[in-house]
């Protein structure tokens, strides 16, 4: 074995064995010296999984169909798919777009595409030709892999990029491209064991942000920053060698790579995939039991959906339940502890990093809270009005990494943009944009984007703590709280509201959201405006809460108010 896996596996083992005394582990963890050349994909997998019988991958499909894969299989599968690229000419440090659904060649390329040094750009298929020629641009790919299914959205591509597909690919949808099937590089019979070399700072992804606020930025991460750097995110979600571990979360965002690549494999964990075309809660619950899914990471929006179906067929032999992409309402939590006797845990992270903050398993839960730094990350709260970090225990500030004590699971930047990644590195730290309150055992509580916290009567408004007390109503299925402009106010919280099913949109519902929160919140937290509607999202699924803010302040700037909209002064209950 390499001394990169030697290292490599002494931490991974070390945060399995004392992983449960949150306090020895932060103090003793150091992230693993892998040396000066390192491949994820060849040092790690390769060495656990050769020989190895065990279940790697385990895809159902919502017709009840399913596959599965041992690590000895992904290994072979992934060195024939390696030599086929080669052959085709995909080289080390070429970027490749990488655009497929949750199916075995997904985990197939990442793996051949790793073990031969080439960068991996992760693409939803929800993207339409526009976004892709975009990051086919800002990317610099060279190769791009797809289903048959896309091949016609790379029609305006330039035609010197390196177009793979999964499969054959019909005339009539190639439109006169030429495509490369590499379904046979299954079929070969020589498929050595790959022996690219790879430096530890080389590039091994490029990963889009979700663009909540603004378009998205390219993020590089190297061989070890994401590889590496995961150890954190399988520290948070408590998963261990043997379980059967589920994320719901889609191919093309960071999260993906997190739950259902690194943090799974690192600790030696089945990868469970249940593909649907739309979701449904009791079905989703029935193959959770019959596969003995023991770890699960689900998205806010799909555990708000969870409660609200029948949660009394319990949970099988659900060990961890863990919420990630945006912070979880305790009011979910809660159900969920109801129903199934086990605590959600939450955590945080970006794109940009692995997992910062989070409830790690055997520790006290805070409801609301994110939980405490991860072992090895240095974080910091930043004083708004000071730029200097809250030397207190306790306190409210920017979610931030001391770069003095650079951590491993940063990324190295934004690609070909200087300025933004000066930006948020000045000072001397690593800035989330994420603004936190901090008690006095160091527990971190989520506040907000720090483009979304807004002041209304001078009073401070975090939107995250309105719509957590939204959340309680049964009528709220989903809700985004913005500043609506008012000329007394400055600005008084507007809620937009996605209603539970059997609520219907009208003003009784209205009156008797706008009274719960009337009941429920600080009179300078409470919401003087109401809105039903779908919400905006990202592709990723995140609520674009920018979006609407620049509704309200066209709005506000013709001098119009919506029909749908209502009021609390219109309600003579809620006056006063």
């Amino acid at each position: 074995m390499s001394t990169a896996y030697t290292a490599f596996r002494a931490a991974r083992d070390d945060l399995l064995e004392h992983g449960s005394d949150y306090d020895t582990t932060v103090r003793t963890f150091r992230w693993p010296d892998v040396g000066q050349t390192f491949s994820w994909a060849i040092d790690w997998f390769d060495s656990i999984g050769r020989g190895n019988p065990a279940r790697a991958l385990w895809i159902v499909e919502e017709d009840g169909s399913e596959a599965t894969y041992t690590f000895d299989e992904m290994v072979t599968r992934s060195d024939k798919l390696a030599a086929h690229l080669r052959e085709l000419g995909v080289g080390k440090g070429d970027p490749v777009l990488l655009m497929l659904g949750n199916q075995v060649e997904l985990w197939d390329s990442m793996l051949a595409l790793m073990k031969i040094g080439a960068v991996i750009s992760p693409t939803t298929v929800a993207l339409g030709t526009a976004d892709l020629m975009d990051r086919v641009t800002r990317a610099r790919a060279t190769a791009i892999i797809v289903n048959p299914v896309d091949a016609g959205k790379l029609a305006e591509l330039p035609g010197s990029i390196l177009r793979m597909a999964i499969g054959p690919v019909p005339a009539e949808v190639a439109a006169g491209q030429v495509f490369h099937d590499i379904l046979p590089a299954q079929e070969r019979t020589d498929a050595p064991p790959c022996a690219v070399v790879t430096a530890a700072g080389d590039p091994v992804l490029y990963y889009f942000t979700s663009g909540t606020t603004k378009k998205p930025k390219l993020v590089e991460h190297t061989q070890v920053s994401y590889p590496v750097g995961h150890l954190s995110t399988m520290f948070w979600l408590g998963v261990r060698p043997g379980d059967v571990h589920l994320t719901i979360s889609s191919p093309g965002w960071a999260k993906h790579a997190w739950s259902l690549f690194f943090a799974p494999w690192i600790a030696e964990a089945t990868v469970f995939v249940y593909n649907y075309s739309r979701f449904d809660a009791m079905a989703l619950m029935a193959q959770m039991r019959r596969a003995g899914v023991t770890t699960f990471c689900a998205p806010p929006t799909v555990w708000r959906m969870l409660i609200q179906a029948d949660l009394s067929g319990g949970a099988g032999v659900l060990r961890e339940a863990i919420g990630a992409g945006e912070p979880l309402n305790p009011e979910v939590i809660d159900q969920v502890k109801k129903h199934w006797g086990v605590t959600i845990r939450d955590g945080f992270g970006q794109t940009e990093t692995t997992c910062l903050i989070g409830n790690s398993p055997g520790q006290r839960v805070v409801i609301g809270s994110m939980g405490r730094p991860m072992p090895g990350v240095p974080i910091v709260l930043i004083d708004a009005a000071t730029g200097e970090p809250i030397t207190s225990a306790t306190g409210e500030g920017e979610i931030c990494l001391d770069l003095s004590r650079r951590p491993l699971n940063l990324m190295t930047g934004y690609l070909d943009d200087p300025d933004q990644s000066a930006s948020v590195t000045a000072g001397g730290y690593y800035h989330t944009g994420d603004v936190a309150s901090r008690d006095e055992d160091g527990y971190i509580t989520y506040v907000g984007r720090t483009d979304d916290v807004f002041k209304s009567s001078d009073f401070k408004v975090s939107p995250f703590e309105v719509e957590s007390v939204l959340l309680e109503h049964p009528a709220v299925a989903e809700a985004a709280v913005v500043p609506a402009p008012d000329p007394v106010r400055l600005a008084v919280p507007k809620a937009y509201v996605m209603l539970a099913a059997g609520w219907e949109p009208n003003e009784e519902t209205a009156f008797q959201i706008l009274k719960y929160a009337r009941e429920h919140l600080a009179p300078f937290l409470r919401v003087r405006r109401i809105e039903f509607g779908e919400l905006p999202k990202t592709i990723s699924g995140k609520i674009r809460r920018v979006q609407l803010r620049a509704e309200e302040d066209r709005r506000d700037a013709e001098g119009a108010v919506p029909a749908t909209e209502y009021r609390d002064d219109q309600f003579p209950a809620l006056k006063g």
